[in-house]
């Protein structure tokens, strides 16, 4: 099966990438996430929610935590993307692993459990492109939120 992995260095501590995965207000403010639920515990449920109006929610991604070690390593299993224009897709796993190398620990974030078929194929390349822009949007808000 394929996967999308993904590795940066953000010069913060590793709490704060960890957390910018759970905090809604940290969600909202870097990857536009509108609505949430978050149960921060291992069997807790993961679900966001962006384009929300009146007509309800344009796109959602929804699982559940299998691990959960806090600031260091979380995996979301039965990992669901739902969007309005297509059939519902997955289950994909989205693991999120920071390492604390000391300055700049490194975060590592791997979407796997792709299959084959045009659906697949759109939410694969989709996200094969926009994994890297998200995680340099990442950096940037952390750092720049450190800072102050």
């Amino acid at each position: 099966m394929r996967k999308v992995e993904n590795t940066i260095n953000i010069n913060v501590k590793p709490e704060k990438i960890f957390t910018a995965f759970l905090d809604p207000k940290m969600l909202r403010d870097w990857w536009g996430v509108e609505k949430t639920l978050i149960e921060a515990r291992a069997g807790g449920n993961y679900a966001l929610a962006w384009g929300v109006s009146e007509n309800g929610f344009g796109y959602v991604t929804t699982g559940r935590f299998e691990t959960f070690e806090q600031n260091k390593a979380l995996k979301i299993s039965n990992f669901l993307y739902f969007n309005p224009k297509m059939e519902i897709i997955g289950p994909t796993c989205l693991s999120i692993k920071v390492t604390d190398q000391g300055e700049t620990p490194a975060l590592t974030v791997c979407q796997s459990g792709y299959l084959y078929g045009k659906q697949w194929d759109w939410y694969y390349d989709a996200v094969f492109e926009a994994w890297p822009a998200v995680l340099r949007h990442l950096k940037t808000y952390l750092e720049k939120i450190t800072r102050k």
